[in-house]
């Protein structure tokens, strides 16, 4: 695929941020998050169990699973049958990817009730 399918904005950026600023980009999508947690549910998953699972247009979920496997986190295997059927699994990288959202969820769960009320006395302007 020549075209890239979303617009990066790195080019302003020092050469050593953009790696990490690229996969913030990337997982700040608004389905990127979700998908991959579909398949990591169900392992191995049909294009029409995830469109099933998650309130996401055709369309949309296409362009995410393609950039994720563009990105070597997700792999699709296509079965040729009548109609034809597709199916998407984590890869290795995805794997650990995973393993650092884990992470991720698990300090939000466990700062949310202190997040909570610095946002409570931000709103109502105490300290």
């Amino acid at each position: 695929m020549s075209k890239p399918i979303f617009k990066r904005h790195t080019d302003h950026m020092p050469d050593d941020c953009r790696p990490g600023f690229d996969m913030l980009y990337v997982l700040g999508d608004k389905w990127t998050v979700p998908v991959l947690g579909a398949l990591t549910r169900d392992g191995r998953v049909r294009f029409s169990d995830i469109e099933k699972a998650l309130p996401i247009s055709q369309r949309m979920l296409t362009l995410t699973l393609r950039t994720l496997e563009r990105d070597g986190l997700v792999q699709r295997e296509v079965f040729a049958s009548v109609p034809p059927r597709v199916e998407y699994e984590l890869t290795e990288r995805g794997r650990t990817l995973m393993d650092s959202l884990r992470d991720f969820a698990a300090w939000g769960f466990a700062n949310h009730d202190a997040i909570q009320e610095s946002r409570r006395q931000f709103d109502d302007g105490s300290d």
